[in-house]
């Protein structure tokens, strides 16, 4: 399934493995005048070897599930496709409706993963139930969750069948370290990989600071490669996180396909956690 070798090398809990780079898709779809451009930016990335795909049913309202269902028309058996369900809509009495909605928008009939957004009201309990009926009936292959911290992750999995979630998707960049104090371990510990999206930080003063500082600039020119794939090498690193960076166009797209190629040193490591260092106690999670 995986085109590019360099980028294979995640292993969920059930064998499958996944690319570590992927694509993501949030505000993709939201304006028709890029479709063309989003359909061949996400078919690049797929030929390229980056075939996971994230979405949600938030997105633009439905609107990302529906280009993607366009970008890969004719591939599907060639690519993981990820969604998300709302929390209100976790519940036994919605989550069908809202896979059976995701899936027509994507065209397809079932789902690589299915993921439960963010923590709602509805008890874990009761979402995990509605994730192992959704397995049952084929509609999705396996769930996991996003935005879940430690405590939430050991809650999740004390429950019957909580186990069977493969991934948790947060936000997590080289400005945004948390999560390696305790949930990256604790996933580890677990054989849970980490889902990383906004690998790169969003548009604004904290990714400017990313990709301007001189460390950051120093050692990417040494790699004869931009800041943004240094920050993407980065985040792959350990080997137990999938970067889900967003990429409309089809230079950017094969940027993030190289970024795995890169190896970086003890020494990188080391100036880059002297520059952003790593947490020395808990915070609380990032979440955009």
């Amino acid at each position: 399934m995986i085109a590019n070798n360099k980028l294979a090398g995640v292993t969920l809990g059930d064998g499958t493995i996944i690319p570590r780079i992927g694509q993501g898709t949030w505000f993709i779809g939201d304006n028709p005048s890029n479709k063309s451009t989003e359909i061949r930016a996400l078919q690049c990335g797929v030929e390229q070897g980056m075939n996971l795909i994230d979405t949600a049913e938030m997105y633009g309202d439905g609107k990302s599930e529906l280009l993607v269902g366009e970008a890969i028309k004719g591939m599907r058996d060639r690519v993981f496709v990820v969604s998300k369900v709302y929390p209100h809509h976790a519940g036994l009495n919605l989550i069908v409706q809202s896979c059976d909605n995701s899936l027509r928008r994507l065209q397809t009939d079932r789902l690589d993963l299915y993921l439960l957004h963010w923590r709602g009201s509805v008890p874990f309990s009761e979402t995990i139930e509605g994730m192992e009926k959704l397995v049952e009936a084929g509609k999705i292959l396996r769930w996991g969750v996003s935005n879940l911290d430690t405590a939430d992750m050991k809650e999740l999995t004390r429950l019957t069948k909580g186990t069977h979630c493969v991934t948790n998707q947060v936000l997590y960049h080289l400005g945004s370290r948390g999560i390696e104090y305790d949930l990256l371990p604790w996933q580890e510990e677990h054989a849970m990989p980490i889902m990383a999206y906004c690998p790169l930080a969003q548009a604004g003063s904290l990714r400017n600071g990313l990709i301007g500082h001189p460390t950051v600039k120093e050692i990417a020119e040494r790699h004869q490669v931009n800041p943004f794939q240094l920050l993407l090498a980065w985040c792959i690193r350990s080997g137990n996180v999938i970067a889900i960076p967003k990429a409309s166009s089809e230079v950017h797209v094969t940027q993030n396909a190289k970024a795995a190629s890169i190896q970086l040193t003890e020494e990188d490591l080391r100036k880059l956690d002297t520059a952003f260092p790593k947490p020395t106690r808990k915070v609380p999670l990032d979440i955009v």
